[in-house]
């Protein structure tokens, strides 16, 4: 499963970037079988999770962007975004997204994308 991230760059804290991740490849029906995720990596940190979306829709957030990140999915596109607003200098991170089956747990990862708050 190839999944390809952009969106990240560079913003002012308090501003605004909308993240995509796309799974060419997949097709429409096996998309759906897939919850998805964003996980975010900053310098010497481990990776967390960010926020997750069920093939259905139902979301979940980190206690740290409730509020100011959202999470959607396009099935037909095989699109996941990440909406993140009123962005934080400590948001900095390489953010990746993530396929996981939705019976067996296979999971799959992006390559990432940079996303830097300046203060």
């Amino acid at each position: 499963v190839q999944l390809q991230a952009s969106g990240g760059g560079l913003v002012q804290a308090g501003g605004s970037l909308r993240l995509s991740c796309t799974a060419p490849r997949m097709i429409f029906s096996t998309f759906t079988m897939y919850n998805m995720a964003w996980y975010r990596q900053a310098p010497g940190k481990q990776r967390e999770l960010v926020a997750t979306i069920t093939p259905a829709g139902t979301t979940n957030y980190a206690d740290f962007v409730k509020g100011r990140f959202t999470i959607s999915r396009n099935n037909s596109r095989k699109t996941v975004y990440l909406q993140m607003n009123n962005l934080e200098p400590e948001d900095t991170a390489v953010y990746y997204c993530n396929a996981e089956h939705v019976r067996d747990k296979s999971a799959y990862w992006g390559q990432g994308t940079q996303v830097t708050v300046s203060s």
